[in-house]
């Protein structure tokens, strides 16, 4: 599957967080809108309608309802085929889920 670039000026003008400059995804997620606004959140520092978890439950309803939520408010994260994956500038990237990880307050939802 060829995947496509989503460029960082395609979600904002004026980034507070310009690094990566894009992403590289698969067409599907190119179009996902929860993706995309997880992004907007990350890169604009704007993390108002966001909490974090109560609970590793709550972390885990949020990724199976399509939401994105954001690692140490620095990465967005899904997960596929059962694994945790944080989202860099080349792709996922498997998140290795020891101590940092299992830390409510290390999430925002």
């Amino acid at each position: 599957m060829k995947k496509e670039r989503l460029y960082l000026y395609e979600l904002l003008e004026d980034p507070a967080v310009s690094y990566p400059a894009w992403y590289l995804l698969s067409p599907r997620l190119h179009r996902d809108e929860n993706l995309r606004e997880t992004l907007r959140a990350i890169h604009s520092t704007t993390f108002t309608p966001y909490h974090h978890p109560e609970t590793l439950s709550e972390l885990f309803d949020a990724f199976h309802s399509g939401i994105y939520p954001i690692y140490k408010e620095s990465y967005a994260a899904g997960e596929f085929g059962g694994r945790v994956m944080l989202l860099e500038g080349k792709g996922w990237k498997s998140l290795p889920f020891g101590e940092e990880a299992c830390k409510p307050e290390n999430w925002l939802i």
